[in-house]
């Protein structure tokens, strides 16, 4: 997978194309499912969608004058540093202002890709195109903004606040909920299965401490190395590897400190391992807690998600562990 600077000039006019056909198809069903309710914002949509095709257009009659007609395939999910899009469209619970909010989104992203680009093209002509194209969706942005801002409160700091809880979810709280759901619900067979194979209290201990701090280094340079955030927005790739190692680590040894519990004492075992049954509990609702209050997912929907992985886990350990 290769970054944006390693991309040649084709390659980044094609895949700028392939990233405002796939926009402009957002914003048009965005605006099909709102027309009914909120015909402004439907009208929004309309018009952000057809500047989209436009821009596509004129892309396109640049690399057919220059390249030809073959484009290569190559898409955002081809580039290093990319955010994947959603697939809001299927989301049954999306309403106009999430709508907005995910079109501020991509139209933030969108301006620092022309940024980016224009500033590494020798070409006059193609950078003096991203410059227009990134001035352009820039006001794009704005405009969902202001119109996000008018449905919403009608005041501008509402705005402003919103826009930084957006960046906040994706710099810390994406990263850290991510960690937090890998480090709760992955160490869970090992810990119980180690508990169940030996019955003995710091052995358990050191099995989960080893595959706490272990999932934490894995996840946090996973989560580092997937995105330097210059394109996606999502800020420093070490502070998001560090914030999602650090949750990695916690989801893991809330159940496993339990299990420090001496094995000295009278039915130790017991003790730890009900302790450690009710933090796997508190950590699944907390869990499914982040996800509604951040993510918009409905409380009971992602409960029952989390929870049922969870336990599935936690039921294949203490099996392979009674083994």
């Amino acid at each position: 997978m290769k970054s944006l600077s390693e991309l040649t000039e084709r390659e980044v006019v094609a895949l700028a194309i392939a990233a405002e056909e796939e926009d402009s198809r957002i914003y048009q069903s965005f605006a099909d499912r709102l027309r009914a309710d909120f015909p402004a914002s439907a009208r929004l949509f309309d018009d952000m969608a057809g500047d989209e095709r436009n821009h596509r257009d004129s892309l396109y009659e640049l690399f057919r004058s220059r390249f030809g007609e073959h484009l290569p395939p190559i898409r955002r999910e081809d580039v290093r540093g990319f955010l994947r899009r959603s697939t809001p469209w299927w989301n049954p619970n999306l309403d106009a202002p999430k709508m907005r909010r995910e079109a501020a989104i991509m139209e933030m992203q969108a301006a620092t890709f022309y940024e980016r680009a224009a500033e590494q093209t020798s070409d006059v002509a193609v950078r003096a195109l991203f410059t227009k194209l990134a001035e352009v969706e820039r006001g794009h942005e704005r405009r969902a903004g202001e119109l996000e801002e008018a449905h919403l409160s009608g005041d501008e700091a509402a705005a402003e606040t919103e826009a930084k809880r957006r960046l906040f979810v994706l710099q810390y709280v994406q990263p850290g909920l991510a960690g937090l759901i890998d480090g709760s619900v992955s160490t869970l067979a090992p810990l119980f299965a180690a508990a169940f194979a030996t019955k003995h209290n710091w052995e358990t201990f050191l099995v989960g401490l080893a595959a706490s701090v272990g999932a934490g280094i894995s996840m946090g340079l996973t989560e580092a190395l997937s995105d330097d955030g210059i394109i996606t927005g999502r800020g420093s790739p070490w502070l998001r590897g560090v914030v999602c190692g650090v949750m990695t680590a916690v989801g893991g040894l809330g159940h496993t400190l339990p299990y420090l519990v001496p094995d000295a004492w009278e039915n130790a075992f017991v003790i730890a391992t009900v302790i450690a049954a009710v933090v796997v509990v508190v950590e699944l609702f907390a869990i499914s807690w982040i996800r509604t209050k951040y993510m918009d997912t409905p409380f009971l929907r992602a409960t029952f998600q989390v929870v049922v992985g969870g336990f599935l886990v936690l039921l294949a350990g203490i099996f392979i562990g009674s083994a």
